[in-house]
């Protein structure tokens, strides 16, 4: 028996061997742009010294060859751009250049304009690198391992085995892998990857730490809220690689520009050429025509705005989003967690009969703790607070949205609206009048408690401003924005006294999330109002995202739905930085066309230069490589704040 034949490390070379051909491959379509472009580079010159040398027919062998293998390599993209988006696109143009210059025996012009093509594609694909640095970071420091805590010892686990209520150590500089709440001490978080703060935030025990950050100071424990996959972060890094993705609305109008501009530069050149009576001219016209500006310009400054973005702490899922927003005439904010807080608290107790405000709080939080409603949490954590012993309740009803109601050693005790309590027979004038003598603050919300019949308290909840939503407004005028308005699902009378407070043109109450999707429509349908921005936080605000030109999230709470729905997310808990991604969209898209106007206007003026014989093609082709430089270097410029 040929025991040669039997090898148990062939199976492993075999996965090295595939893997190395993979890695290789990778490589060369990450690096072909630069390959190309080296060509050109390497056969320009080597055709140059062979000219000084006395061996031009040499010389020229070697620039053709060059120009026949870039044009062959143009042409397949040529043929995809035609089969797969239907139309010429703007590489056309400078491969009828270099089949031209092989015809007419230009050859210099030839490689010239496929080194302007390959150069540009090469200086392209590095500026995208240097801008999309910010976002690659955030998809390298996605966590892979966790420690998680067994009993007394700790294992290292993949961050897809942590569950919910798992325990998990984060040692010092190590990216924290979940959502969840500190455990154990103090915690001391450096967020600036996520946030662009550089000064670490400091967290007691209870307090929420988000995946993504890290651990700036002493090791400490988390307890995990969710599954790694459904973390904040993990929501973040999918918005990345969309990001990475997708093209820019700009940069897919190139091609179709491409459609209009063939012709009309074959027709300029063509009229030169007949004027002349020289086809070299109309080739001069056709290799200055090369619409490299706009090829280069509007993606470098687009995915610049990306970068930018992700500095501010603003994650934008591709460069079509930096264009809307630079676009966007209306902003429309949720209210509750987006322009307030979102964590309503007990601001007054006013009693109305002979009760105690302790025992008015005590008997509305004892109901109220059976309600999954904002303002019954916000009831219980202000009971537990000022240790308050809640009652056992029995005959629990509930109309959600409106109140509760329930028996506590006997009495019935109502906890709701004037509209509930009113419904269960109290008197309406008497509820009216009560709830009517309290504050009105902004935000406000009136808890009316009720036992056996008669109006026992009114509870006074308020949900604070945040406070940076006061000049957020201002801000967004100033960026150009035509219509600041809010949508609330609170009555009009709370909704109206905080939009007023923050200067709005329009408030929106009482909305339902089908109420704010409609809201939406309406508003992207008035064309001097779009394209619209929706702003918001929970999970009922992301079919409103999803509707909107742009929707934004505030997914420093981690609200992954709502992350996972939106076009970007806010990933510090700021309001204010709506108006920095306005900003960033503005100025990115303005750079953009000022690139691309600046570039075909100088290209357009070199036509007309080369249809009157002053610039022929070699000279055009230099003169071209010219404008790219300048167009590009002008894009990086929306890198800088």
């Amino acid at each position: 028996m040929d025991t040669t034949a039997i090898d148990p490390s062939l199976p492993s070379r075999r996965v090295r061997l595939i893997g190395r051909a993979r890695r290789r491959a990778r490589w060369l379509v990450e690096n072909r742009a630069r390959i190309l472009a080296l060509v050109a580079i390497v056969a320009i010159a080597v055709g140059g010294l062979l000219h000084l040398l006395g061996a031009g027919a040499a010389g020229d062998d070697v620039w053709r060859a060059a120009v026949a293998v870039l044009a062959v390599e143009l042409s397949f993209e040529v043929v995809r751009t035609i089969v797969v988006d239907r139309n010429l696109g703007v590489d056309t143009i400078a491969l009828v250049a270099m089949l031209g210059a092989l015809a007419l025996g230009e050859e210099l012009a030839g490689a010239i304009v496929g080194l302007m093509f390959t150069g540009g594609a090469a200086l392209e694909v590095a500026a995208a690198r240097r801008a999309r640095r910010e976002l690659t970071a955030l998809v390298r420091r996605a966590p892979r391992v966790a420690q998680l805590r067994v009993g007394d010892e700790l294992r290292e686990v993949s961050v897809d085995e942590v569950h919910p209520g798992d325990v998990v150590l984060v040692r010092t500089g190590e990216v924290i892998p979940v959502d969840g709440a500190v455990t154990s001490g103090e915690a001391v978080v450096d967020t600036s990857t996520l946030t662009g703060e550089p000064l670490p935030v400091t967290l007691r025990a209870g307090m929420s730490v988000m995946s993504g950050t890290a651990n700036a100071g002493a090791p400490f424990e988390v307890r995990a809220e969710r599954p790694a996959r459904d973390s904040a972060y993990a929501a973040l890094v999918r918005l990345v690689r969309e990001a990475e993705a997708e093209r820019a609305p700009l940069v897919r109008m190139a091609d179709r520009y491409a459609g209009i501009f063939l012709p009309v530069t074959l027709v300029v050149a063509g009229a030169a050429w007949l004027l002349s009576g020289d086809p070299v001219r109309g080739l001069a016209v056709v290799v200055v025509a090369t619409p490299c500006p706009l090829i280069l310009a509007a993606p470098i400054a687009l995915v610049s705005g990306l970068s930018r973005a992700a500095k501010a702490g603003i994650i934008v899922k591709g460069a079509g989003t930096i264009e809307a927003l630079g676009e966007a005439q209306t902003v429309l904010f949720d209210k509750t967690g987006t322009l307030t807080v979102g964590i309503p608290d007990v601001q007054e107790i006013v009693a109305v009969e002979d009760m105690s405000r302790g025992e008015a709080l005590r008997l509305a939080a004892s109901v109220d703790r059976y309600s999954a409603h904002v303002l019954g949490e916000a009831l219980v954590r202000a009971a537990q607070l000022s240790d308050l012993d809640l009652a056992p309740v029995t005959d629990i009803e509930e109309d959600p949205g409106q109140g509760i109601a329930g028996t506590i050693d006997g009495r019935r005790i109502v906890v709701g609206s004037r509209a509930f309590l009113t419904a269960r027979g109290y008197d309406a004038t008497e509820v009216t009048q009560a709830s009517v003598r309290v504050g009105r603050g902004s935000g406000e919300a009136h808890v009316l408690v009720g036992v056996d019949g008669r109006l026992g308290a009114v509870i006074v909840m308020a949900d604070e401003l945040r406070p940076d939503a006061r000049r957020v407004v201002d801000r967004l005028r100033a960026e150009g924005i035509r219509h600041v308005a809010m949508a609330s699902g609170d009555r009009l009378s709370v909704a109206e006294r905080v939009g007023h407070e923050l200067g709005v043109d329009r408030v929106y109450a009482e909305q339902s999330p089908e109420d704010k999707v409609a809201v939406v429509r309406r508003l992207r349908e008035d064309t001097a109002l779009g394209p619209v921005i929706m702003v918001g936080d929970g999970v009922n605000d992301a079919p409103a995202l999803a509707v909107a030109d742009v929707g934004m999230a505030m997914g420093a709470a981690g609200a992954t739905v709502t992350s996972e729905t939106a076009d970007a997310v806010i990933t510090v808990d700021r309001v204010d930085r709506v108006a920095d991604a306005v900003h960033v969209g503005r100025r990115s898209l303005h750079i953009a066309r000022q690139s691309v106007l600046a570039g075909m206007g100088l290209s357009f003026a070199a036509m007309g230069v080369a249809a009157a014989g002053y610039l022929p093609p070699v000279a055009g082709a230099l003169f071209q490589e010219v404008i790219d430089v300048a167009v590009i270097i002008n894009a990086l410029r929306a890198l800088r704040g």
